[in-house]
């Protein structure tokens, strides 16, 4: 906490742990239901994995209840099993504990506070922000850090990752905002194929109503936000809160002025970057260009 800056506690989920089913029952749960679907429609795994784009293993890994189903699988495989609604309603039922598992320790109060948000703003100049990573990118990200994360925990962190994303399709009448660097876009990891995933799941992510991305063109020059990546959210109370990050660490900040400042930096940027129209445009050629 910053600047002397109080967050209400009325804002902040509180007691979600007491209400949740056991994480292993949900999600086994889940599984069961997704290995039935696929089975009666007479796919193998490797054959649905094919269909839904996603790797043999991921849907292992969902339908034995070792990991968080991702929306955009529940999606596909809802396309691809006749559109029952059983999986796109039960995936709203799916938890894994008290949430903080796979968040770093500076980001917790954070994740909380976006969940009950009304509305969210991402610069990024570093990666693709957290809640449009593909799971390609996610994974390339967490297995790059260092100290090298054990097995155990960074399917911790991918499954934590691809779950907060879900609030882009729960909450579609919550604005979500993002300004992303092009270079970031440009960075390459793993081979085509990966680069290629990761330009879909962003196109897709991006594409509801209430989720903008614009990006900030190479030829745009400086600006207001070169300082680093930063958060805005706003409370269901209507106090506005940001969030800056750095290595090893991360700010909570609170303080009005310096968040109203931070404000000012976020939408003098919306004006420079490109249009929604216009960013999509440019993913779409950069995926092209693979």
């Amino acid at each position: 906490m910053t600047g002397g800056g109080v967050v209400d506690d009325e804002d902040m989920p509180g007691g979600e742990a007491d209400r949740e089913p056991d994480p292993s029952d949900s999600l086994r749960t889940f599984g069961a239901v997704m290995q039935a679907l696929r089975e009666h429609a007479g796919y193998s795994r490797t054959e649905f994995a094919d269909l839904v784009r996603f790797s043999k293993h991921t849907v292992e890994s969902v339908e034995l209840g070792l990991r968080m189903p991702d929306m955009a699988l529940v999606e596909r495989s809802e396309d691809a099993l006749g559109n029952t609604g059983a999986l796109r309603k039960s995936s709203k039922y799916v938890t894994r504990g008290r949430g903080d598992v796979g968040l770093a320790a500076w980001f917790r109060q954070w994740a909380r506070l976006e969940r009950v948000a009304v509305s969210l703003c991402t610069y990024e100049c570093r990666l693709v922000p957290g809640l449009l990573q593909s799971e390609g990118y996610a994974r390339a990200v967490f297995e790059g850090t260092v100290p090298v994360a054990p097995d155990s925990l960074l399917e911790d962190f991918m499954a934590r990752r691809m779950e907060r994303q879900r609030m882009l399709f729960e909450r579609p009448t919550t604005p979500f905002s993002f300004i992303v660097e092009e270079h970031v876009f440009r960075r390459r990891f793993g081979n085509p194929d990966q680069m290629r995933e990761m330009f879909d799941h962003v196109l897709e992510l991006s594409a509801p109503r209430n989720v903008t991305l614009q990006v900030v063109p190479l030829e745009a020059g400086l600006h207001a936000c070169l300082d680093g990546p930063v958060q805005l959210l706003e409370t269901p109370k209507g106090q506005r809160l940001a969030y800056s990050e750095g290595q090893q660490n991360g700010r909570l900040i609170s303080d009005v002025k310096e968040v109203s400042l931070l404000c000012q930096r976020y939408d003098t940027l919306r004006s420079q970057a490109l249009n929604a129209k216009d960013s999509r445009s440019l993913l779409e050629r950069l995926r092209g260009e693979l």
